[in-house]
């Protein structure tokens, strides 16, 4: 009895494991302002993203009837300067920074509170004001036009349909401490009714190898699903491209640990067998 206690024991806390891991991921990286600003970060660095991301900001203002007809002529040059050259202004870093910091709050937000604009719109809504803002400072130091910069310029990327994942993401992401933790209290009871404890370090090690293998299989097959979709707007499609690619490089890194965990229970486990005997 203890033995079929302790083998089912193992099995539910690697099942919960399973869930908890990737739930606890999403959440410090995505749905967590901090993390997604932090993995988001890099895509900035994207040279096409660059281009493209500055020319919707550039096109924000000079389109937005915000310059006068009679200097609009001497603006222009510093407009398409200001294109070619957006991420290399000392304030590009934290104008990025911040643009991810409201895209988040206007993506993982209460959709009560969205603007109507927003609410619903797609599955991720870029807010690039503070990059246009960084044009405009750029466009005032050089005419003295004290040109002012719109509060929001929002791009919207992805799919409407898709919203419902997100929003279902954030409410349920954040639950994975809580399996974690029942994962947990499942393996201590397997440990404390086993007959021989090596067994189920071993065999808590090799569930996990396996799982390691299980969630590397998943991420390349959606980072590849990612990959082979487009939109038809190629913002939008670098974005998601870039960031699930990101993605897999941090989940990578909590996989490897995972399978490095998971080798050295196993390892343990035959240790404790071999030196042991069967009493272990």
């Amino acid at each position: 009895m203890r033995t079929f206690v302790s083998a089912a024991a193992v099995l539910i806390g690697l099942l919960m494991a399973a869930v908890a891991v990737p739930a606890i991921w999403v959440d410090r990286n995505i749905v967590r302002e901090d993390g997604f600003v932090a993995l988001a970060a890099p895509l900035g660095q994207d040279p096409v993203f660059q281009r493209r991301l500055a020319t919707a900001a550039v096109g924000s203002l000079g389109g937005a009837d915000r310059i006068p007809e009679a200097v609009a002529e001497l603006a222009r040059p510093i407009l398409d300067k200001a294109a070619q050259s957006l991420t290399g202004m000392p304030g590009y870093p934290g104008a990025w920074a911040e643009t991810l910091r409201r895209s988040h709050r206007l993506t993982f937000a209460n959709p009560g509170t969205l603007p109507p604009e927003a609410a619903g719109a797609t599955a991720l809504t870029l807010d690039v004001a503070p990059l246009v803002g960084l044009v405009a400072k750029e466009v005032s130091d050089a005419t003295n036009l004290p040109l002012a910069a719109p509060e929001q310029v929002l791009i919207h990327i992805g799919q409407s349909n898709q919203r419902q994942a997100v929003e279902r993401v954030a409410a349920y992401a954040p639950m994975g401490y809580a399996v974690a933790i029942g994962a947990a209290i499942a393996f201590l009871l397997a440990l404390v009714a086993a007959r021989r404890r090596w067994t189920v370090l071993a065999g808590t090690g090799a569930g996990a190898l396996v799982l390691a293998g299980a969630w590397k299989l998943a991420a390349d097959a959606g980072g590849g699903a990612l990959a082979g979709t487009s939109s038809g707007n190629e913002m939008a499609d670098i974005f998601t491209r870039e960031f699930a690619s990101a993605s897999a490089g941090i989940f990578g890194q909590w996989i490897l640990t995972v399978a490095l965990a998971g080798g050295v229970l196993l390892v343990v486990g035959l240790l404790l067998r071999a030196v042991g005997g069967r009493r272990a």
